[in-house]
């Protein structure tokens, strides 16, 4: 577990608890406690996943904010070339690949529509910065590279993989990346207008922000499914962003 890395878990509401531990067992997370109305999922001896049963809760609509994907940052690229083998393998529900330059990445969605990225990233020292600000690409995944490097398959994600990042679905670019600098991020890169990276420490992005649902999505409502919440080990105190997203510290 790196114990300095400033995102803890996440929390998600959903409507059928137990569909949704079981997917998420499949993936790759273990369950670490939980009853009939919460589960704790994690890698190792960290928790990643918090799910919420929502009793009488309903779908979130679009052209609201929320999640728009969360992403587990595996050790190396070689477990993600493993976990990439068993996802073709279990025929995970795969929804998408890419080659960010920064990072190598997989995409899925949970039974309720929640996405969820793996990703692995590529050394500092290969980044580049054109023009003062880090190229975040979208290219094609090298597939047949990552399965000649991969690590044996595994049932479940090893001990140091972590929440790598967040990304969600915003109603205003400029006044949630105001929000979050008070936080001390700063900004990484944008693309085409409609989507930012933020981060601490340089790193690539702790958090996307996007326009994807539409400028002034209407924000997080309690009885909607999807987002609560998400950790930062920076915090002292609960807040909640402009879109109705509590922000957490982590639960020691």
């Amino acid at each position: 577990m790196q114990t300095d890395w400033p995102l803890g878990a996440l929390e998600l509401k959903v409507l059928d608890l137990q569909r949704e531990v079981d997917f998420y067992e499949w993936f790759g997370l273990t369950r670490m406690a939980g009853d009939a109305a919460y589960a704790v999922l994690g890698a190792g001896d960290a928790s990643l996943l918090r799910l919420t049963a929502l009793p009488d809760g309903r779908p979130r609509p679009r052209h609201t904010a929320g999640l728009y994907h969360f992403a587990i940052l595996l050790p190396s690229e070689e477990e993600l070339g493993g976990f990439l083998r068993r996802a073709l393998e279990e025929k995970l529900p795969l929804t998408g690949t890419s080659d960010h330059l920064v990072s190598q990445a997989l995409y899925f969605d949970d039974p309720e529509g929640n996405g969820i990225e793996v990703y692995a990233d590529r050394p500092r020292s290969e980044w580049q910065y054109p023009n003062g600000r880090l190229s975040i690409g979208i290219e094609h995944l090298d597939f047949e590279r990552l399965l000649r490097i991969a690590a044996p398959p595994q049932p479940k994600f090893s001990a140091g993989t972590v929440l790598g990042h967040m990304h969600l679905n915003v109603s205003d670019l400029d006044g949630s990346q105001a929000f979050y600098e008070s936080l001390g991020m700063e900004l990484m890169a944008e693309a085409g207008g409609i989507m930012r990276f933020m981060s601490w420490d340089g790193y690539h992005h702790h958090l996307g922000i996007n326009l994807l649902e539409g400028r002034d999505a209407a924000p997080v409502t309690p009885d909607v499914s999807g987002l609560r919440s998400f950790e930062i080990r920076r915090l002292e105190a609960d807040q909640t962003d402009p879109n109705g997203i509590l922000l957490a510290p982590p639960l020691l």
